[in-house]
């Protein structure tokens, strides 16, 4: 505890924004981080609580007092190696991480939290500005071959861990790139994608074969994903040649909304308008592929859904420069402030206004609608033109519709951005691995035999066994279930849990 009247002394310091004309001329990154000073006196105000609520409210379990009084002492470098033994990819959870640490701050019981994002943000920036993030291979080797199979959070977290302790591992990616939703969902502006190509380039330096452009498994019929790979795998293949398996794919099945007008031209899976974007933000050409981009450029655009996929699309659209947005939410507006003394340390129901709603606001070109549920689209020639929608209330626990509330609200695009229910079927499928209520990979996380399916040395880990969740919560699975599959080749494992 480096201050111990800090908590006291010192008010809560939160990271800068560039102006709103000035970010929405780009797709980068638009955060200004606390600078050395400011890390310290955020630090400062960590209490190093008897029983540091934070440190569970991290789905990883990041050593938060630890590493606060490290930077408050101005020790970096061990702050960083405190920071890596419990999260391999920092700099994507500093960035898009909600934080559930902060809502866990004892500080937050009745006050403002510890910044601890922040500081995790200021902490991995700066070790790769000093370089002290390097490969780490193995001194020796198992012999041992691993199939990861899928990149995001989960499967890159998994393959580092695997490849340090010594296996040969093959991390494989159907789309063109690793990164997963990391990649192909989270907007440049939000994080870009430079961070993961650094890591992409430590994993291979410490021993990991990346395959891009591989699907394991069959194409879904009829999809309408546009990154799917050129070349195919067996899953008969990967148990032949591999002494496991370990299935990291996301949750990718849109929620679809069946209401009268689905057909019509104009309304698209947020999974097919934000992927695009980064596509186009990369550098490649989707007219080479065929693909005409889907566009918000002086259109009324409605986004139905109120979660981080919504506020995505919102941003998107609004650099895309459209005339207005609309985001619908069928629940009802959450308070601006939540009772803290009643939820805390858990995460919180309350009123969430991200970046992406600030600056459009700025522009006056969104409204937020809560309590609304869709009815019927509505359309012209084949092209949708407006959203039948009706106010609804929760009695009992059930939702009402509000007689003669009906009405249609302008829309040349929809967007749906309602989540995910479950992995691609096909993969699971090909694998034989037996699925829960939810159509998720079934496989317990217990210690022994942990992430384990029915399919013998057929792991799995991340979304595809939790359903959609937190990057942070992906991290976390991806590492105990290296250090299960550690387990399983070798006896015995030295990797955390």
């Amino acid at each position: 505890m480096g201050k111990i009247t800090g908590f006291m002394e010192l008010e809560r310091i939160e990271e800068g924004y560039k102006g709103v004309p000035e970010r929405l001329k780009n797709y980068k990154e638009f955060v200004i981080g606390l600078d050395a000073n400011q890390a310290k006196d955020q630090s400062a105000r960590c209490m190093d609580c008897g029983t540091p609520f934070c440190n569970n409210g991290c789905p990883v379990n990041n050593i938060i007092p630890d590493f606060n009084e490290l930077v408050y002492q101005g020790d970096w470098k061990n702050a960083i190696d405190v920071l890596h033994s419990t999260n391999n990819f920092p700099e994507f959870t500093g960035r898009i991480c909600p934080a559930p640490c902060e809502a866990a701050c004892t500080l937050n019981v009745n006050g403002d939290a510890v910044g601890i994002k922040s500081i995790e943000h200021a902490i991995i920036d700066r070790a790769w500005a000093e370089g002290w993030v390097t490969a780490q291979p193995p001194k020796t080797k198992t012999g041992k071959k691993v199939a990861v199979v899928g990149s995001g959070p989960a499967g890159m977290a998994a393959a580092q861990q695997l490849a340090r302790v010594g296996h040969n591992v093959t991390l494989f990616e159907k789309n063109d790139r690793i990164g997963g939703l990391l990649r192909y969902g989270i907007p440049d502006f939000k994080m870009e994608k430079s961070h993961i190509d650094r890591r992409a380039q430590q994993l291979e330096a410490e021993g990991v074969t990346i395959r891009t452009s591989v699907m394991v498994g069959e194409l879904p019929q009829g999809s309408k994903v546009t990154n799917w790979a050129v070349k195919t795998v067996t899953p008969a293949q990967l148990q032949k040649d591999f002494d496991a398996v370990l299935l990291t794919g996301g949750s990718e099945q849109s929620r679809d909304l069946p209401a009268p007008g689905r057909d019509l031209a104009g309304i698209h899976f947020a999974m097919e308008f934000l992927p695009q974007q980064n596509k186009l933000n990369a550098g490649d050409k989707l007219k080479d592929q065929k693909i005409e981009q889907i566009r918000a450029d002086g259109k009324h655009v409605v986004v139905i859904g109120g979660g981080d996929t919504g506020s995505d699309c919102v941003g998107t659209s609004t650099r895309h420069g459209a005339l207005g947005v609309v985001q619908f939410e069928v629940m009802p507006l959450p308070p601006e402030q939540e009772d803290k003394p009643l939820v805390w340390p858990y995460w919180p129901l309350k009123l969430r206004t991200s970046s992406s709603h600030d600056e459009s606001t700025e522009k006056g070109i969104l409204k937020r609608e809560f309590a609304i549920s869709t009815k019927e689209f509505v359309g012209e020639k084949g092209q949708v033109t407006g959203v039948k929608t009706v106010r609804v209330e929760w009695k009992g626990g059930k939702m009402v519709e509000v007689a003669g509330s009906e009405e249609i609200i302008k829309a040349d695009l929809v967007l749906l951005a309602m989540g995910f229910v479950n992995p691609v079927a096909t993969v699971l499928d090909g694998f034989g691995v037996e699925k829960d209520a939810r159509g998720n990979a079934k496989a317990s996380t217990e210690a022994v035999g942990g992430y384990l399916t029915n399919t013998p040395k057929v792991f799995a880990a991340g979304d595809i066994r939790r359903g959609q969740s937190l990057v942070v919560w992906a991290i976390r699975e991806g590492r105990q279930a290296a250090r299960a599959v550690d387990a399983f080749l070798m006896g015995v494992s030295d990797l955390p849990r």
